[in-house]
């Protein structure tokens, strides 16, 4: 499955960035999320609760960052295991544009994003739908987090 997206934030593409790689500003940002710390450079744990469609499951994975070019893209990397709902892994290509000279950012991404386990079963369009929910939730909440920090 690919999602492709573009958002617009209300921050400089400097201050999207540092949110970006800010474990606590992304820990109160992903929807579920209960955990989100630095392991070692580049390299994140994650925890976070997820529910798609019937399948309700705690994922436990890691997250690393490559192809680092700060402040305007990087590649990120990861996979969460969800005990018998499956696991989830993928791939997102972040990029941020300075528009408005500094006033935003237009930030664009592609993940790719294979699901196996019960969370394979529940059917495409249905886990493709709820990715595409949970990124909104997730820029509603970090537009405002840059915004008001």
């Amino acid at each position: 499955m690919i999602i492709e997206e573009k958002q617009e934030i209300s921050a400089s593409p400097k201050r999207v960035w540092e949110g970006l790689n800010d474990p606590d500003t992304l820990r109160a940002c992903l929807p579920g999320c209960e955990e989100f710390e630095l392991i070692e450079p580049n390299k994140f744990l994650v925890v976070m609760q997820a529910k798609i469609g019937p399948v309700k499951a705690r994922f436990k994975g890691e997250i690393d960052l490559a192809d680092i070019n700060p402040p305007y893209s990087y590649t990120i990397t990861g996979s969460g295991k969800g005990g018998v709902a499956g696991f989830a892994k993928g791939v997102a290509k972040v990029s941020l544009r300075d528009i408005k000279k500094g006033a935003k950012t237009e930030m664009s991404y592609r993940i790719e994003v294979a699901v196996g386990g019960k969370l394979a079963q529940v059917g495409s369009r249905l886990v493709s739908g709820a990715a595409k929910k949970l990124a909104g939730q997730f820029f509603e909440k970090f537009g405002k987090q840059l915004t008001t920090t």
